[in-house]
């Protein structure tokens, strides 16, 4: 029976009430131990924010940005509220570490909370409470800082910082889920893996609610392999851009343009019907139409449904071949 008492006494849920009491808000705070990254692209002023943990659906809990704003990642013992206040004292004006000596300032639960911000201008702040689960510990560079705690070794901060700033080269985004894999490489969360995030948003706001300020919004809630995953989804994202890109090209009749986006997205993720049947309905339009035949039959052979949605696509013009090239393409 002292045993069970014990347990129960000292499972993450209890110590997770425990501290609740300690602090102001009566509600459970989340108990995500993990590794992140916050980070500004000097190049493009975009922000970034990259997570992993073995808890579910970190980036739920840990990632919180905005345009024109900056990041911040609040974990170890969440406070949530560091994620929401933390931008609005960035947006009143305050600098990084202003915003975070003020989110600690009356935090009763300090000691155990890990907090990182960074904001528009650059600016980085980073505080690892003295209470934090070993191995924990930040380590902060030009325009970013890693964080980590309950590693499975000490070796996890170094590790990040040194694969972001190696891989200065690359999209903001690239960069930070190569620090990422860096920190699992160094060992990573001590009870395994389980979720991931990356969210980037733009370095400047359009102001208008309806642009799409987060450039990545990618979440994994519940995987075994949380960072391949993550991975995947970044290439996945990526060719839908280039699929966009050739979209917007044949709205504007670049078909030269529309072709080379169509590729691009293809080389990224080869096995979407749905790229190879845009990049052939595009051959067709600019004049390539046993090109374009020859590909639609491979997508029909999949799907047969595509060939009713070719015979539907001259109504709309979006197909603009003759009749007697319709009847190839749809053959």
């Amino acid at each position: 029976m002292r045993k069970l008492i014990y347990l129960l006494l000292f499972s993450p849920i209890c110590l997770q009430a425990q501290h609740t009491r300690m602090g102001q808000s009566r509600q459970p705070e989340p108990f995500a131990h993990t590794f992140s990254i916050v980070a500004r692209d000097e190049r493009t002023g975009d922000m970034a924010v990259g997570v992993q943990s073995h808890w579910f659906s970190v980036g739920t809990t840990v990632s919180w940005a905005e345009a024109g704003v900056g990041a911040v990642a609040t974990q170890s013992f969440v406070n949530k509220s560091f994620g929401i206040r933390g931008l609005q004292l960035l947006k009143q004006g305050k600098t990084a570490q202003q915003a975070l000596d003020a989110l600690l300032k009356d935090d009763a639960g300090r000691e155990v909370r890990q907090v990182a911000i960074v904001d528009a201008k650059g600016n980085v702040a980073v505080h690892t409470g003295k209470k934090c689960i070993d191995y924990a510990g930040h380590r902060k560079g030009k325009n970013y800082s890693v964080q980590a705690n309950m590693m499975l070794t000490s070796k996890v901060p170094d590790a990040m910082a040194t694969a972001f700033e190696k891989n200065a080269s690359l999209p903001l985004q690239e960069r930070v889920l190569k620090a990422l894999e860096a920190a699992q490489g160094a060992g990573g969360d001590i009870r395994g893996k389980q979720s991931a995030v990356l969210l980037v948003v733009r370095g400047k706001s359009t102001g208008a609610p309806w642009d799409d300020n987060h450039l990545v919004d990618l979440r994994v809630d519940d995987s075994p392999q949380p960072l391949q995953e993550l991975a995947r989804l970044l290439r996945v994202h990526l060719a839908y851009e280039h699929m966009n890109n050739g979209d917007l090209a044949i709205e504007k009749n670049d078909m030269k343009r529309a072709m080379t986006e169509y590729g691009a997205a293809m080389k990224l993720f080869p096995d979407n019907l749905e790229m190879k049947y845009w990049t052939a309905i595009g051959l067709a339009n600019s004049r390539q139409v046993a090109k374009a035949a020859d590909m639609l039959r491979s997508i029909y052979a999949k799907d047969p449904n595509w060939r009713e949605l070719t015979r539907r696509l001259p109504k709309v013009g979006l197909l603009t071949v003759s009749e007697k090239d319709l009847k190839e393409l749809v053959w």
